[in-house]
């Protein structure tokens, strides 16, 4: 893979950010698990991004300097 093909990958880092600056997630409900929708969103979006970093990294990483 060539360093510009890899620099799509990249964009999907910005998702996580977008998703934080959305104020969908000031609010109450739904709740899960007692949890109000506020606090869930947040570790929701956590774990996406690790996950999309974890795709960023591995789908990179092999690209010649």
């Amino acid at each position: 893979m060539s360093r510009g093909s890899a620099r799509w990958w990249y964009w999907l880092l910005a998702i996580p950010f977008i998703a934080l600056l959305c104020p969908v997630y000031l609010r109450q409900t739904p709740a899960l698990a007692g949890f109000p929708f506020f606090y869930w969103y947040q570790f929701l979006v956590l774990f996406v991004s690790a996950a999309l970093t974890a795709i960023v990294y591995y789908a990179v990483r092999d690209v010649d300097p």
